[in-house]
């Protein structure tokens, strides 16, 4: 398509789509007037990254209408050098998907496992929440491609790349080397992953993925990427922490990114407040446009627990986190030389942290408009698009 770039592309699908389609997929109806249909991005709130509650009574509470559903159970592996990390192989993968699908099925007046991303907008007329099922990191796919159609069998719908480290795929946000930050590309693997995504209409996500991983593969798709929670490195120069040239090419494919609630990769000021998590939204929207700013979580819908057991006590809830801190700053991973002090923003690690952005970027200048999109509008676009 020349001269329109796909995030160009997506506005017009998604204009094109609310003036005609949509009021029919909400109503159910054929002879719905598209006259007096609502805007399909208003009143959504939408979740980049979450999990299913102990308590499921903090779905109704967090007001979530959707969310993307991390699944992932996980094996402790040993690195070479001795760090741990975590993989999500096939096995317990495929154990914990079943045991969220069934437990989905079992509260059909609360939850329902999104299949489609028109799922989310049944959900939300039933009163229901829609649950897109995530893995973080492809390490789940062992043996070849056909484990993906076994998860998608299943219920998958978003697959990450990687999970702080590389895998056989992508190189991951911290991998690194003596010079403090290897860039490892998407490998011969990878390039036939993203294909076999692609075709079965699976979710592309590069939370965790390397820069270089990251721009190979928003190349190679042909559906929009997102990256479901991260933050921009132009803020807090780290590793994990997205530089503006991969946010800039997630917009421009169509896709989103998910700013989440850890505080130490938010800001580096010592007391984090909820001006800095807008900061983070903001610069995002500077680089990538509205269409490509979305929230996300990484903790809890009611917060980081042991942060709320101690009161939202930065000061101790950073302790838990510092060994593991310091084993990366021993292996030269950028921005781990600086150690943190906080771990959450204490007003938003909160079940009613959605509806506390919501207002916190309206009364920072975010139009009604633009805040529908960034709430869950862009969020609820790629998903109709892809899933």
């Amino acid at each position: 398509m020349p001269d329109v770039s796909r995030r160009s592309f997506a506005g017009l699908l998604g204009a094109s789509i609310a003036a005609s389609q949509l009021p029919l997929v909400i109503s159910g109806c054929s002879s719905a007037s598209t006259a007096t249909a609502p805007d399909p991005a208003q009143g959504w709130y939408i979740d980049g990254l979450s999990f299913l509650p102990a308590d499921l009574s903090d779905i109704r509470a967090s007001k979530i209408d959707a969310f993307i559903c991390d699944i992932s159970a996980i094996e402790q592996i040993e690195q070479a050098d001795g760090t741990v990390n975590y993989r999500r192989t096939y096995r317990a993968c495929m154990e914990s998907i079943r045991a969220a699908r069934a437990r989905v099925a079992a509260h059909p007046d609360l939850l329902r496992l999104a299949l489609t991303g028109a799922d989310a907008r049944l959900a939300k007329k039933d009163a229901q929440t829609a649950l897109f099922f995530q893995i973080q990191g492809a390490d789940c796919v062992e043996e070849s491609l056909s484990q993906v159609d076994e998860f998608y069998l299943e219920g998958l719908r978003v697959l990450q790349l990687t999970h702080h480290y590389g895998n056989v795929y992508a190189g991951g946000a911290l991998d690194s080397d003596d010079r403090g930050g290897v860039n490892l590309p998407l490998s011969a693997k990878g390039y036939e992953l993203i294909e076999k995504l692609n075709q079965r209409g699976i979710l592309i996500d590069l939370s965790h993925a390397s820069a270089r991983s990251a721009q190979d593969a928003i190349a190679a798709s042909s559906q929009p990427v997102v990256l479901s929670h991260g933050a921009a490195r132009a803020i807090v120069h780290h590793a994990r922490c997205s530089p503006d040239n991969v946010i800039r090419a997630i917009a421009d494919g169509g896709g989103v990114f998910g700013v989440f609630m850890m505080s130490f990769w938010l800001t580096t000021d010592p007391e984090p407040q909820t001006r800095h998590y807008v900061e983070q939204l903001r610069h995002v929207a500077n680089v990538g446009g509205i269409d490509a700013v979305a929230i996300a979580n990484d903790y809890p819908l009611r917060g980081q627990e042991n942060l709320l057991r101690l009161g939202n006590d930065n000061t101790r809830g950073i302790q838990e986190y510092l060994p593991w801190w310091q084993s990366l700053s021993e292996r030269n991973v950028l921005g781990f030389d600086r150690q943190p002090t906080h771990v959450v923003i204490p007003e938003l690690n909160n079940l009613d942290r959605m509806a506390r952005i919501h207002d916190a970027i309206l009364d920072a200048g975010f139009s009604a408009s633009e805040a529908d999109k960034v709430m869950g509008g862009n969020w609820l676009r790629v998903l109709e698009q892809v899933v």
